[in-house]
């Protein structure tokens, strides 16, 4: 009876496994990753400064851009220090409460950045095929209102999965196979049945995988007609390049998930170096290589980031 009643606290430390097979060569994967963790904090670090600072950017477009700059950071800082230490200095350890933060931020943050890709695209779909209503349909409240939504909704689905993997048992192993506390990887430590966890994980990445992969299709299906209806090719060409930062980050995002997610429900029970590497990148993909997309395909982030150079160049002088 003792011993049961035991089984339902959690343990006071898990164990990061970080990569299976590679832990001799930890310190050389250590370096692309740090980079992507340098271009993610610069990247996303200037794009809010300069949406911030600059009046012209004060738009709907970039209102939105600057919350996906800020959704990347938080998932930056939120898996690749503890990565890093894996890595570096072989601290694997990491308290219960610290990793089951570290779950709530990752996925309350990843299913944030997937909203935000669909509001984006909302966006796009209003400037291009509404494009006198624009200003009246987006408003400053309307916009606040969308994040506000964004934000719940991470939120909200992202606490169940803590409620649900706080009351399990875990009475044997506290290793981690992961370089990161991923939500079915802690779950599956648990030694009684999990089954209302899986099918609500199930759950979730449906809702947003397929729910906000089919609302972005179908606002791009819209966009795409109505450019056709262009009279000019010039025309065309101009309406579809502002929409190529934005594609390109949904394929970034959505790309790796796709496939982590692939590899996590039909690939084998055991985590392999493939698996977790893909889990990896699906975190740390998107952080690093948004800004980069959206400081060359974006005019008016590319000229103000030029003149921001150049007027400290000049004041060097």
């Amino acid at each position: 009876m003792i011993l049961s009643n035991l089984t339902h606290i959690l343990p006071h430390t898990f164990f990061l496994a970080g990569i299976p097979g590679l832990t001799a060569v930890h310190i050389w994967i250590s370096l692309p990753f740090c980079f992507m963790f340098f271009l993610a904090v610069t990247g996303n670090g200037v794009l809010l400064f300069l949406i911030w600072t600059e009046h012209n950017l004060h738009q709907p477009m970039f209102f939105f851009l600057a919350m996906l700059s800020f959704v990347d950071l938080v998932l930056s800082f939120s898996t690749l220090p503890k990565m890093l230490s894996i890595f570096w200095f072989g601290a694997t350890a990491i308290s219960s409460h610290s990793c089951l933060s570290q779950m709530f931020f990752i996925h309350a943050f990843s299913a944030m950045e997937s909203g935000v890709l669909v509001v984006m695209a909302l966006d796009r779909f209003v400037a291009i095929c509404k494009p006198l209503r624009y200003v009246n349909i987006l408003t400053p409240v309307v916009v606040a209102k969308i994040g506000g939504l964004v934000v719940l909704r991470g939120v909200g689905l992202t606490i169940s999965f803590l409620s649900l993997a706080h009351r399990l048992p875990y009475c044997g192993s506290h290793m981690i196979a992961y370089t990161y506390c991923e939500h079915m990887a802690v779950v599956k430590l648990a030694c009684s049945a999990t089954t209302v966890d899986n099918l609500y994980a199930f759950a979730v990445a449906i809702f947003l995988g397929v729910g906000d992969v089919t609302f972005i299709a179908y606002s791009y299906g819209q966009i795409v007609r109505t450019v056709m209806r262009f009279p000019s090719p010039e025309a065309r060409a101009k309406a579809g390049s502002t929409c190529t930062a934005h594609v390109c980050v949904i394929l970034f995002f959505y790309g790796p998930g796709f496939l982590s997610v692939v590899k996590q429900r039909f690939g084998p029970p055991t985590a392999s170096a493939a698996k977790v590497i893909l889990a990896n990148l699906y975190l740390l993909f998107p952080p690093a290589l948004d800004p980069i997309v959206y400081g060359v395909k974006t005019k008016q982030i590319r000229e103000r980031l030029f003149t921001a150079l150049s007027s400290n160049r000049i004041d060097a002088t």
